[in-house]
């Protein structure tokens, strides 16, 4: 073995090194002088380059939001292809009534806690409202966060206004990937006049569209299409050559592979059909049905499918909690396994009387007279 070898092997690594070793990453160089990264296997995590067969192929894509460890565990273990930590943490974990109020320092909090989570999944960080709107500068800044502060693979921006077109680039030109977003932007409710759904009208509509093609331009990997007509997401994804993921938009997102021509190419004027390739991306609180309360029936938007009824678990099992311990059947003895010596037991009621606190030793002496907490 060669002497560098041999001093490598007995140099104690750091822990961030060791992490960095062990853990699967998802921003492997590719094709590199190196051969690049051998093929994937199922535990590791999904890339762009993923993503990017998938939708040649025609295969679905999945994502859902995350927003802390357990939801990050279930994401990963479900086999989702892209977690989102979105900003809408700041209504179904916060309480607030928009996204607008949630913090950078408080999303990068969301992201770390999904980031140790979810290990496969693509994972994709919401910039915050206030975090990439001053100048392309603050924009970087923010987005080189989410991934060294928060274990981010990527980060998603609204809008398509010529700023954030340019922060989008400017963003990706400092080597971060950038999922676009278009239709209903949640953090512009103050001049949209509220969650209004978009793309109504021929103006809107074409708007629409315009803007998903600008932010490929500047080089976003995908596109967000929220609360948009389904045949104005059809058309958006018929006009892009990357993938579209709905939120409110119907079933054609991301619907066909890059060679098909969607719905009628007015090339050949030949009817083209849709690949099944349905991409949509859910609220975890809402697609599991977790929240059963008057603040998030109001925020619940109508898209939104519940596939399980967790909320009803949830209330059952706090229900039932709070019966036990009302009637004083929990904890029981099932539920206070910890034991104690005769000879420790004799010893802690002696120090009590030396403190001075007889009634303690009186009261743990009843204790241990009607119950079985004394081990041999």
């Amino acid at each position: 073995m060669a002497l560098s070898s041999l001093l490598l092997k007995h140099i104690p690594k750091p822990p961030s090194l060791l992490i960095a070793l062990t853990k699967p990453l998802s921003n492997i160089p590719e094709n590199t002088v190196y051969e690049g990264p051998k093929p994937q296997l199922p535990e590791h995590r999904t890339t762009l380059t993923t993503l990017r067969q998938k939708h040649r192929k025609g295969d679905p894509i999945t994502a859902a939001t995350a927003y802390d460890y357990p939801s990050g565990v279930h994401i990963d273990v479900a086999g989702l292809d892209v977690c989102l930590v979105g900003d809408s943490a700041a209504m179904v974990v916060h309480g607030h009534d928009t996204t607008l109020p949630i913090s950078m320092d408080e999303m990068l909090v969301h992201c770390r806690a999904v980031a140790r989570g979810a290990r496969r999944p693509l994972l994709v960080a919401d910039l915050p409202f206030g975090s990439y709107e001053s100048s392309s500068p603050q924009a970087v800044d923010s987005a080189v966060r989410m991934l060294k502060e928060g274990g981010m693979d990527a980060i998603k921006l609204e809008g398509g206004s010529p700023s954030r077109i340019t922060a989008a680039k400017a963003i990706v030109e400092a080597g971060i990937a950038v999922m676009g977003h278009v239709g209903l932007t949640p953090q512009a409710i103050s001049v949209l006049g509220g969650f209004r759904p978009q793309g109504k009208n021929a103006e809107s509509a074409i708007k629409v569209v315009e803007t998903a093609l600008a932010l490929q331009e500047a080089g976003c990997f995908s596109i967000v299409l929220e609360c948009v007509p389904a045949l104005v997401a059809a058309a958006a994804t018929n006009a892009l050559k990357i993938p579209t993921l709905g939120v409110g938009a119907g079933p054609f997102c991301s619907g066909q592979n890059s060679e098909a021509c969607g719905i009628l190419d007015f090339r050949n004027t030949e009817c083209c059909s849709f690949v099944d390739e349905a991409v949509d991306i859910l609220v975890y609180h809402d697609l599991l049905g977790m929240l059963q309360h008057p603040h998030h029936a109001k925020v619940t938007p109508k898209f939104s499918k519940q596939f399980a009824k967790v909320g009803d678990a949830i209330n059952k099992g706090l229900l039932e909690y709070k019966e036990e311990v009302m009637n004083r059947t929990f904890p029981g003895p099932a539920h206070s396994p910890y034991r104690i010596s005769g000879t420790d037991l004799d010893a802690f009621l002696n120090g009590l009387q030396k403190l001075g606190l007889s009634e303690a030793a009186s009261a743990a002496a009843k204790v241990a007279e009607k119950t079985d907490i004394i081990r041999a």
